[in-house]
C-alpha cells in the first residue's frame, strides 16, 4: 500500500511518499526542515498510538524482510488462462490473461502464493502465507488485552489438537517427543511451548506490554489459558507442562509419530557450558542422543535437573531462523510458587540464582545461573531433529558478531587480516557487506530499532529528488540517483532504542555524487564511533566525545551506557591492549589498533622486484597465511589462510601492519613478518583447533606470524585515466618538469611537502642534478615506510648503468602534518609539492600556501594540482577505453572528481586566484604552467602548475637552538648520510 502527497514552499519543495509502511521524503530542501517534518512524524505517531512504540504497520513482505533479511527469495512465475471469450476454429493460438505466482524460499519453509494480476501482490501473498505458517503475529497492536485473550486461547487448543501432532512446525517435534517419552497423553514442556511458537508471544505482549523485556512473563499466560480450557487440558501441579486430558487417538499417533527404527542412528552434539561466574572458563560438552531419546532431558541431565520440564529455552541466538538457543534451569523459588498468581515473575527468577552475564550478551535476554550453548531443534522443512556441533570457535565468532569490526571481519570471513575501514571510496572498491548493512546487523543483534537514514540532496540545478530512508528501508543499487551530474547528496542516521529514545545521530557535512555512496558514507561514521568503543569500553568520556565531535555526531552517554552496559563483562580481553590513538580528523580516521612490535627489520620479503607495487587507492590481491608462534618453543599453529584476498590501500580495510608490509612489495613477491597477538576473542573465532590455541595461549609467550604473496595490483582509476590519454603518464611529466626547474637553479636542497611513498624522490636519483640535501615530509607512516625502503635500497646500490651516481650526501624522512612549522625545513632552496592540496580540505591548502612562503620560504616552489575543467576530457577518454568494465563506468559516473580522495578540485581561475593572492601577500612572484595538454587550447593543461620565486634574499631569523629544538613538531622517520 502506498500513498503520495507533493507540496512547495518557502522551505523549498517536497513530495511525500509512504511505501511498504515507511515514509520516503522526497526532498530538495533545507536541511532543517526535513528534521522538523521527520519529528512531527513521529510526534504523530506517538500520539495515535496512544505513546507507544513509534513503528509503522508493515506490509507482509517487509515483515519477512525484518526477520530475513536477504535469506528471503522470491521467484516470480507467470500462469497464462484459458482464453474466456475464444474464436472456435481459428488457427492462431489463443491466449488467456497472463497472471503471477510467487514461490517465496526462507531458511525453514517454502510457500507459493496463488495467482495474481500484479507481481506484487503476488509477492505479498506468499510473504503472507509464510507469516500464518511460521505463526508470526502482526496485527497485536490492533487488538485489545481481551481480544488477544480470545486469540491466545484459541492458539493454544490448536496446539494440542490432532492436526497439529503431525505439522511440519518447530513445536510440533516437541509434542511428538511427548508422546513417545510420556504416553498418548503428551506431556509437553511449557517452555518448549512458548520458545517455539512466536505466535503466544506476540498475543502474550498484547495482553501485557511487560512480555517485550521479560518473555518469561508468557508462561504465566500459558498456564492461564490451560486453566480456561481445563476440559481438554491440565496442567500437572508443581510442573512447568501441560498435557491433554483425552488421549490422542491411535491412528493420529502412527501417522504422525517417527518409528524408532526409521529415526536416525545415535547421535554425538558438542555443545557449549557458559558458567554464571565470570572466573570461569567455557567448557566444550558433548550430548549423547539415543533414537528414543529427547534431547531436552539430556540438556536437564547436564544442568543438573530431573526433568526436561524444568528446563527454560532462550530466544535464537544471531539469526532469527537459527535453532542456537541458550538452556538453563528455573529457579527453586519459581517452581515452589507456581500455585500464585506470579504477579512478579522477575523477582521470583531473580531469586537463588546470579545473572549468566555472558550467556545475557549473547542473546539478549537475562538468563540465569549455568547455560547451555546448543544448536539443535526442530525445524520447519521435515520431521527429524536437526543440530550442528557448537565449539568455542562457533561461541566466539557469535560474540564478535555483535561488534562493528566483528561484523564486517565475518562478512569477509577473514578475521585475523581485515578490519572495519576508516573510509568508504566506490562500491566498486569495496569488499565485503556495506556499512549500511553492518550498521542493520548491530543494531539488531543489540535489539536497537532500525537505524534511520535521511538522504537530502544537499545542491541541485534540477527539480529532481532524493529520498529519505526510514526503518531501515532497503536500498535499490541505483536508487535515489538523479539525472542532472552536478546534484549532490548528504546523509544523516540516527539510531532509537527499542522504546523510541534516541541514542545518537550522525549529521556530516560530506556530500556525494551518489545517494548511495552518501548513506554508506554516514553508516560508515557511526559503525566507526561505535568500534571504538567496543575496542576501549573504558574509554573516558571526554575522549569518546572527542572522537565523536570529530565524526560530527551526539550522543546521549547514559542511553548508550544504558544499551550497551552488559557488553563490559563479554568483551574483556578486546580491552587487554589497546596501542595507538584516535586521530580527531574526520578524513583521517584512526581507530584504536594492535600496531606490530616489531620494526621494518623483521619484515623478510622474498622475490625480485617487478616494478609493479601498489599505492593509495590500488586494489590488491594477496594469498596469506597466520599462524601462532610460542616463543621459546618450537611450535607454530595454523590458525588463517585465505588463497585470494582483495582489499584497497589506502582505506584502513587490513590491519596496519599488513597493509605497510604489502606496500613495500611488488607483484610477484613474498613475505613474512610478526605481528603483536590480536585479542583472543579473535584468534579464538578463527581457528578450528581450540583446544590446542588455548593451550599455547595460556602456556606460553606467543606472537602472530603472517606469510603473504602479493598476486596482483590494479592502479586506482586517477592513473588509469590519466595513463590511457598521455603517454609518458603525468606523474613522470609532473617530475620532469621539477627536474628541469632544479637543473636551471642549480639547486642543491630540496623539499617535497606531502611526498608521500617518495616517488618524487626517487625519481630524481635517475637524473644527474645538483642536488646534495633531499627531505621529505608526510603525514602517513605507512607511505613513508614504503619511501624509505626504496630511497635506502637506491642511495645505498654502488652506481652502474641503470643507477648513475648521485651527488646527494643527505636524505631524511619526517612524519608530520605540512600545515605545521618546523625550523628543520626552513630556507631549502626549492619546495615541491605535487598533487598534494586537493587531498586536503580547502581551508588547510590556504593555510598551507601561507605557511611554506611566509615561514619555511624556499627560493623555489612547485605546486601542481588537477584542472577540474579537463576531466571530462579524462574521463570520456577512459569510458571509451574501457567498453567491457562496467565497474569503471559507474565509478567515473559517481566521481565528481579524479580520485574519491579529494576533497576539492580547482579550475584555472580558481587556481590562479589562490597563487596569486599567496604571492602578492608574502613577496613571492609566480607564473603557471602544467603538464599534459596544452595552456593554448581549451580547456588548458591536465594537471596546473605555479611556480612561485622568491623576490628578497634576505633569510629569516631563526629561533635559539634550545628553542628550535622544543619547537620540531615533526618525527624522523629514516635518515641517510653517504658518510655513514
Amino acid at each position: 500500500m502506498w500513498g503520495e502527497i507533493g507540496f512547495s514552499g518557502g522551505n523549498g519543495g517536497f513530495l511525500f511518499r509512504i511505501l511498504e509502511g515507511s515514509l520516503l521524503i522526497l526532498a530538495f530542501p533545507s536541511v532543517s526542515f526535513v528534521n522538523k517534518l521527520v519529528e512531527k512524524r513521529k510526534n504523530l505517531l506517538l500520539m495515535e498510538t496512544g505513546g507507544a512504540s513509534m513503528k509503522p504497520t508493515l506490509t507482509p513482505k517487509a515483515v519477512i524482510h525484518q526477520k530475513y533479511g536477504t535469506k528471503a527469495c522470491y521467484t516470480i512465475e507467470e500462469v497464462h488462462e484459458p482464453p474466456q471469450n475464444g474464436c472456435p476454429g481459428l488457427a492462431i493460438a489463443q491466449k488467456g490473461a497472463c497472471l503471477f505466482r510467487c514461490n517465496l524460499e526462507l531458511p525453514d519453509i517454502s510457500v507459493v502464493s496463488g495467482t495474481f494480476r500484479r507481481k506484487r501482490d503476488a509477492e505479498q501473498s506468499a510473504a503472507e502465507l509464510a507469516i500464518e505458517k511460521l505463526g508470526i503475529h502482526t496485527r497485536t497492536n490492533d487488538l485489545t488485552a481481551e481480544e488477544a485473550w480470545d486469540e491466545l486461547l484459541v492458539r493454544v487448543k490448536h496446539l494440542f489438537s490432532n492436526e497439529f501432532l503431525s505439522a511440519l512446525h518447530p513445536l510440533s517435534g516437541h509434542f511428538r517427543d511427548a508422546v513417545l517419552r510420556e504416553g498418548d497423553h503428551c506431556l509437553v514442556p511449557i517452555s518448549a511451548i512458548f520458545a517455539y511458537d512466536a505466535k503466544i508471544c506476540s498475543l502474550s505482549k498484547c495482553i501485557d506490554p511487560r512480555v517485550e523485556s521479560n518473555p518469561y512473563l508468557v508462561i504465566q499466560y500459558i498456564l492461564r489459558a490451560a486453566e480456561k480450557l481445563s476440559d481438554s487440558l491440565s496442567a500437572p501441579k508443581g510442573q512447568l507442562s501441560i498435557q491433554r486430558k483425552n488421549p490422542y487417538p491411535s491412528d493420529v499417533i502412527t501417522s504422525s509419530v517417527i518409528e524408532p527404527s526409521l529415526s536416525s542412528e545415535r547421535s554425538l552434539i558438542e555443545v557449549i557450558r557458559i558458567p554464571c561466574l565470570l572466573d570461569k572458563p567455557l567448557e566444550s560438552i558433548v550430548l549423547d542422543r539415543s533414537p528414543t531419546g529427547y534431547y531436552l532431558d539430556l540438556v536437564a541431565k547436564e544442568l543438573g535437573l530431573s526433568d526436561a520440564a524444568k528446563v527454560f529455552i532462550s530466544r535464537p541466538v544471531g539469526r532469527a531462523s537459527s535453532e542456537t538457543r541458550l538452556y538453563f534451569a528455573a529457579s527453586g523459588t519459581f517452581l515452589s510458587d507456581l500455585s500464585s498468581d506470579l504477579l512478579d515473575l522477575k523477582e521470583a527468577l531473580h531469586f537463588g540464582e546470579p545473572l549468566n552475564a555472558r550467556a545475557t550478551y549473547l542473546c539478549g535476554q537475562d538468563i540465569y545461573g549455568d547455560a547451555i550453548l546448543a544448536n539443535i531443534g526442530y525445524t520447519w522443512k521435515n520431521k527429524d531433529l536437526f543440530h550442528e556441533n557448537i565449539g568455542l570457535q562457533s561461541y566466539y565468532r557469535m560474540l564478535i558478531n555483535k561488534t562493528p569490526s566483528g561484523i564486517y571481519k565475518l562478512s569477509r570471513e577473514v578475521i585475523l587480516a581485515a578490519q572495519l575501514p576508516s573510509t568508504f571510496t566506490t562500491k566498486a572498491n569495496w569488499r565485503g557487506a556495506f556499512p549500511r548493512d553492518v550498521l542493520c546487523t548491530f543494531c539488531r543483534q543489540h535489539r536497537l530499532s532500525e537505524p534511520i537514514i535521511s538522504a537530502v540532496i544537499a545542491s541541485s540545478k534540477t527539480a529532481a529528488v532524493g529520498q529519505d530512508h526510514t526503518y531501515g528501508g532497503a536500498i535499490a543499487e541505483d536508487e535515489g540517483q538523479c539525472v542532472e551530474s552536478n546534484d549532490t547528496f548528504r546523509c544523516e542516521a540516527r539510531i532509537y532504542s527499542n522504546s523510541q529514545e534516541l541514542i545518537l545521530e550522525c549529521s556530516p557535512k560530506d556530500t556525494f555524487k551518489k545517494q548511495f555512496d552518501s548513506i554508506q558514507n554516514v553508516s560508515l561514521k557511526v559503525l566507526l564511533w561505535l568500534d571504538a568503543y567496543f575496542k576501549d569500553l573504558l574509554m573516558p568520556l571526554e575522549r569518546l566525545t572527542s572522537y565523536a565531535d570529530a565524526l560530527a555526531l551526539q550522543f546521549n552517554p547514559q542511553r548508550v551506557f544504558e544499551e550497551l552496559a552488559s557488553c563490559r563483562s563479554a568483551h574483556s580481553s578486546l580491552n587487554s591492549r589497546i596501542l595507538g590513538e584516535i586521530s580527531h580528523k574526520s578524513n583521517d580516521v584512526k581507530l584504536p589498533c594492535n600496531y606490530p612490535e616489531y620494526g621494518d627489520s623483521s619484515v623478510n620479503i622474498q622475490g625480485s622486484d617487478s616494478g609493479t607495487s601498489p599505492s593509495n587507492g590500488s586494489l590488491v590481491c594477496i594469498s596469506y597465511n597466520v599462524a601462532l608462534i610460542a616463543e621459546g618453543a618450537e611450535v607454530k599453529e595454523p590458525i588463517e589462510n585465505n588463497d585470494e584476498f582483495e582489499f584497497e590501500i589506502g582505506t584502513g580495510c587490513v590491519i596496519p601492519c599488513l597493509e605497510a608490509n604489502v606496500q613495500q612489495m611488488s607483484v610477484g613477491q613474498s613475505a613474512c613478518f610478526c605481528a603483536e597477538l590480536a585479542p583472543r576473542e579473535f584468534i579464538l573465532a578463527a581457528a578450528i583447533e581450540t583446544a590446542r590455541i588455548l593451550h599455547l595461549l595460556d602456556s606460553n609467550a606467543c606472537r602472530l606470524e603472517y606469510s603473504c604473496n602479493l598476486l596482483r595490483v590494479t592502479e586506482p582509476l586517477e592513473d588509469r585515466m590519466e595513463q590511457a590519454l598521455f603517454s609518458p603518464p603525468l606523474s613522470k611529466q609532473r617530475v620532469e618538469f621539477a627536474v628541469k626547474y632544479i637543473k636551471e637553479s642549480h639547486a642543491c636542497s630540496l623539499v617535497d611537502f606531502g611526498c608521500g611513498s617518495g616517488s618524487l624522490l626517487d625519481s630524481l636519483l635517475n637524473y644527474q642534478t645538483s642536488l646534495e640535501k633531499v627531505v621529505g615530509v608526510d603525514i602517513s607512516q605507512k607511505s613513508l615506510s614504503r619511501a624509505a625502503k626504496i630511497l635506502h635500497s637506491k642511495l645505498s646500490t654502488e652506481p652502474n648503468g641503470q643507477v648513475p651516481r648521485t651527488a646527494v650526501k643527505s636524505a631524511v624522512l619526517y612524519d608530520g602534518s605540512i600545515t605545521d612549522f618546523d625550523p628543520r625545513l626552513c630556507e631549502f632552496d626549492i619546495g615541491t609539492c605535487l598533487e598534494v592540496i586537493e587531498h586536503m580540505e580547502e581551508d588547510q591548502a590556504y593555510r598551507f600556501g601561507n605557511l611554506v612562503l611566509s615561514s619555511f620560504r624556499p627560493k623555489l616552489l612547485v605546486v601542481s594540482t588537477p584542472n577540474y575543467e579537463y576531466n571530462v576530457i579524462l574521463q570520456g577518454s577512459n569510458l571509451s577505453s574501457q567498453e567491457g568494465d562496467q565497474d569503471d563506468k559507474t565509478q567515473l559516473q559517481s566521481c565528481r572528481f579524479r580520485n574519491h580522495d579529494h576533497k576539492f578540485e580547482w579550475t584555472r581561475e580558481q587556481f590562479n586566484q589562490w597563487a596569486s593572492d599567496l604571492a602578492t601577500r608574502h613577496d613571492y612572484s609566480v607564473e603557471f604552467s602544467g603538464v599534459g595538454g596544452s595552456g593554448h587550447l581549451e580547456p588548458g593543461y591536465a594537471s596546473q602548475i605555479a611556480i612561485f620565486r622568491r623576490r628578497s634574499e634576505t633569510r629569516r631569523e631563526h629561533p635559539t637552538e634550545n628553542t628550535a629544538e622544543s619547537a620540531h613538531k615533526y618525527q624522523v622517520i629514516w635518515e641517510w648520510n653517504s658518510s655513514k
